[in-house]
């Protein structure tokens, strides 16, 4: 498979939902702390968001470290552009801003 093609998964993943959390799990069962922390503060705001198991696809948690120029997970996109890790996440959170992104992104 290309890279061409995993961009492509990613960029679908991107536009299938206005707030999308590439993360180690699911919401329901994380598989680190950090996605755990980032999934909280999503529920906390009543966000609408869609999550990718980077373990069950080994070639896009890859290929979206280049893509994001991020090296860690979780990753919180919202409307495409990538808001940040865990800890932008939560101190997003705190200050009320994550909120107001995903209300104006129709994710919350």
């Amino acid at each position: 498979m290309s890279s061409a093609d995993v961009v492509e998964r990613i960029k679908q993943h991107l536009s299938s939902a206005p707030a999308v959390l590439f993360m180690k799990g699911t919401p329901d069962f994380p598989q680190c702390g950090f996605s755990h922390q980032a999934v909280q503060a999503l529920r906390a705001c009543n966000a609408k968001f869609e999550s990718v198991n980077i373990f069950e696809d080994p070639e896009l948690r890859e290929a979206l470290k280049q893509y994001s120029n991020w090296p860690t997970y979780p990753q919180l996109y919202v409307k495409g552009e990538l808001v940040g890790g865990c800890d932008i996440v939560l101190d997003m959170y705190r200050k009320g801003e994550l909120k107001q992104v995903l209300t104006e992104a129709g994710a919350a």
